[in-house]
């Protein structure tokens, strides 16, 4: 917490978070988003792709709902860290955390609806909210053929009253996804937040012990890098193959497979960027890197997101901006968990895109 305090970037966006609210924040981030891309020459995103779609004289990667088969649920923004790039802007601040009612309707929607194979639950650090637990104990129960994920950030296994947490996702076949930035101290500790990066590899190492990780063991542990910056990050394959080397010759740490995101401009990475006169030129790298074959497995076709207060949304992203199902407003309306039976319940609702979706098109993809 004492670092939060001499963090500028962090307390600007906690101000105007507490000053303006979430729904003015969301509103000013998308306007300053379309003016970066207007300066550029850029048109609306649906349009764009539309546009490429002609070009390149195909169909085939049209923006529609699939069958789901991501269920993720927010259960909560708390968090012990508080993270430069973070969208959702969790904080050790936050107290936002989902209640047991709407927990209980996500493991009734979970049983109703057979086409989903993941659970992905997230955060914050999903592990803080007292009904983690539960979900995970009852999601195993009614379906044993299910992924569950736990969006880990590893400090969290040395935070009190965790002791047991390895145990418990082992015990349950939890997949654990665990961000790690970088392989170097330096970079994992300037994006993460001091000695963030050897509470980590500890972590890592609990987890190893554990079986997670280990070939074989049916535990799968993977990390997430993420760029330091505004850049979009590396080959995947490249980068798991460095990160494997040194990972295991510094610390002994071994995993399955590396994930590589792209910062997405919203929130507190988009403040950054604003305030410091670089959106315009990120937005621009986003566009210039657009890649159409990305649409076919973008998030927001086969993945239904669930707020902590139970709202319903086609992406993390599309959550943390205010963008629901059922409704043109932001952070307003729009239907909830409590409002449906199943999850193919929204199979007729369209995709809501806007200006940052340019994010999970760039390059590679970052779904």
């Amino acid at each position: 917490m004492k670092e939060l305090e001499t963090d500028v970037d962090f307390q600007l966006t906690a101000k105007a978070l507490r000053e303006k609210g979430a729904q003015r924040m969301s509103l000013e981030e998308r306007k300053v988003r379309r003016r970066a891309l207007d300066a550029l020459g850029v048109p609306d995103f649906k349009t764009f792709v539309t546009q490429k779609m002609v070009e390149e004289n195909t169909v085939k990667n049209v923006i529609s709902r699939k069958d789901p088969t991501v269920f993720q649920l927010n259960i909560g923004l708390y968090c012990n860290q508080a993270c430069s790039h973070c969208h959702v802007e969790s904080s050790p601040q936050r107290q936002e955390m989902m209640s047991v009612e709407t927990a209980t309707k996500c493991l009734e929607l979970l049983k109703n609806s057979p086409s989903i194979t993941t659970l992905d639950i997230t955060g914050g650090a999903p592990e803080l909210n007292d009904n983690f637990r539960l979900i995970v104990r009852l999601a195993r129960e009614m379906r044993p053929d299910v992924d569950i994920i736990d969006r880990c950030n590893l400090t969290v296994l040395h935070e009190p009253g965790q002791e047991d947490l390895v145990q418990f996702l082992k015990e349950h076949s939890v997949h654990v996804i665990a961000s790690l930035p970088c392989y170097g101290e330096k970079n994992v500790n300037q994006q993460r937040g001091k000695g963030v990066f050897d509470r980590s590899i500890s972590a890592l190492l609990m987890l190893n012990e554990a079986g997670y990780g280990v070939p074989g063991s049916g535990l799968e542990l993977d990390l997430v890098y993420n760029p330091l910056g505004a850049f979009l990050p590396p080959e995947q394959a490249k980068l798991e193959v460095a990160y494997k080397e040194r990972l295991d010759q510094d610390f002994g740490v071994v995993f399955n497979q590396l994930y590589t995101m792209t910062n997405m401009p919203v929130k507190r990475f988009a403040d950054f960027l604003h305030r410091r006169g670089e959106l315009k030129d990120y937005m621009d790298l986003l566009v210039r890197n657009f890649n159409l074959d990305t649409t076919d497995s973008l998030m927001c076709r086969d993945t239904v997101s669930i707020g902590y207060d139970g709202k319903v949304f086609d992406c993390d992203f599309n959550q943390q901006l205010g963008y629901g199902l059922g409704t043109d407003k932001v952070h307003e309306g729009g239907k909830t968990v409590f409002d449906i039976e199943t999850l193919t319940d929204l199979k007729d609702d369209a995709i809501v895109n806007d200006n940052h979706c340019f994010g999970c098109t760039a390059g590679m993809g970052s779904s």
